[in-house]
């Protein structure tokens, strides 16, 4: 029996996200080399219990990616969601497609230039610095760097950019940590992501009492009061960022640091640069050899078309390997972490019309976390075996969960 991607099915097919090795956690999961090198595309089932095409080689990931002839719009396809869709709530514009996502996007990207982050440097420096005191003066040895560094470094810079009150951040972190769980229950995910709507809300209308010098102030002003965006939409939009702010950054230094720590000659690369080109290079590479978006990226095809070989019919459900993508032989020796690298062209951010809005903030943000923390720790060190580490196997998003270090 043949069942098409996105319908249940009984067949036994390999699972996605597939798991990975315990002797070297940073690959992706073998399979998915054996899937670059066979023909078509493999079919798959899907966390969610659903059945889908994965695409792992990066050509096809760029194409798939790209392409208008596959929709990213969780509304129209709600194969894609891991969960059912709040009506009441307004769509997230990631999840929308062109003319829809454009809109919003627009409202957005002025927000988030390049220029614009940069000058946030200084500020990013500033506080990584109080973070690093704070975890130092508390001198207990071992630390969970996740807890003292990984995750304040970027819940601060996204709330200092959103205007939402810090002292809030466990809130936040415990509601992403819930939709970001691969065997969260459906109503842990509905509840988690309406009260953390609801708290949202009532933020943005105590700032249209008081607004301040911050994203959601600005849109309240330039948007809400024109009519081209409602109060919940200025929500919807500040709760995407808010998660994407504490999630994926703090996991990316998380799992970076790692695996700097299992590879000295490298960390030392980075600790002893006075080349802010060098660190930014280093960036990208750490962001293709890790690719933390291990469950995030899922499309679904409007018409027939071919990739990579496969025939894949309208309706059918894809699911886009980031990882395994930057794994492909587009990169010379790509299991090699090798900071020296040219790794512009990774997926990491994704590419095409819905690559990451934040990617500009959250390369300022690894470029001074990395080299703060190295510096301002030299001897730093895994306080128990690699193989102690406990991964976020679990997570839609890859890391780790706790990083006990001494230094």
């Amino acid at each position: 029996m043949n069942t098409p991607p996105g319908s249940h099915s009984s067949i036994e097919l390999p699972s996605f996200p597939g798991l990975r090795s315990s002797v070297c956690p940073f690959d992706p999961p073998a399979e998915y080399t054996r899937w670059r090198l066979d023909t078509g595309l493999p079919r798959v089932l899907t966390s969610h219990g659903r059945t889908a095409w994965a695409v792992t080689r990066y050509e096809d990931a760029r194409l798939a990616l790209g392409d208008p002839r596959i929709s990213a719009d969780v509304r129209r396809y709600p194969v894609m969601a891991p969960s059912a869709q709040d009506a009441e709530m307004p769509p997230a514009f990631p999840r929308q497609d062109d003319p829809d996502h454009a809109r919003t996007r627009r409202m957005l990207t002025g927000e988030f230039t390049v220029k614009r982050m940069e000058a946030m440097r200084p500020q990013l420096r500033g506080l990584i610095d109080r973070v690093l005191e704070e975890m130092t003066a508390e001198g207990r040895q071992p630390t969970d760097l996740v807890r003292a560094y990984a995750l304040p470094v970027p819940s601060l810079a996204i709330s200092l950019l959103l205007g939402v009150p810090y002292e809030n951040h466990a809130f936040f972190q415990e509601h992403a940590a819930t939709l970001a769980r691969l065997d969260a229950k459906e109503d842990e995910r509905t509840a988690a992501r309406r009260e953390l709507f609801d708290f949202i809300v009532a933020l943005v209308k105590h700032k249209e009492r008081e607004p301040g010098d911050d994203l959601i102030s600005r849109l309240l002003v330039e948007r809400v009061a024109t009519g081209e965006l409602s109060h919940e939409e200025v929500a919807m939009i500040a709760q995407i960022l808010l998660h994407a702010g504490h999630e994926t950054t703090a996991n990316m230094i998380g799992l970076g640091t790692l695996a700097l720590l299992c590879d000295p000659h490298q960390a030392a690369r980075i600790r002893d640069s006075d080349d802010p080109g060098a660190v930014a290079g280093a960036v990208e590479e750490l962001l293709r050899y890790l690719t933390i978006a291990q469950d995030m990226v899922w499309r679904v095809a409007v018409e027939d078309l071919t990739i990579g070989g496969q025939l894949v019919r309208a309706g059918d459900l894809l699911t886009i390997s980031l990882p395994a993508a930057n794994r492909d032989g587009f990169f010379r020796n790509p299991d090699d972490l090798d900071i020296g690298r040219n790794a512009r062209g990774h997926l990491a951010f994704g590419h095409g019309i819905h690559q990451c809005l934040g990617q500009s903030l959250a390369r300022v943000e690894l470029q001074e976390a990395f080299p703060a923390l190295l510096r301002a720790l030299p001897d730093l060190r895994l306080a128990v075996p690699l193989e102690e580490v406990e991964f976020r196997h679990d997570m839609a998003t890859f890391g780790v969960h706790e990083l006990p270090v001494r230094w």
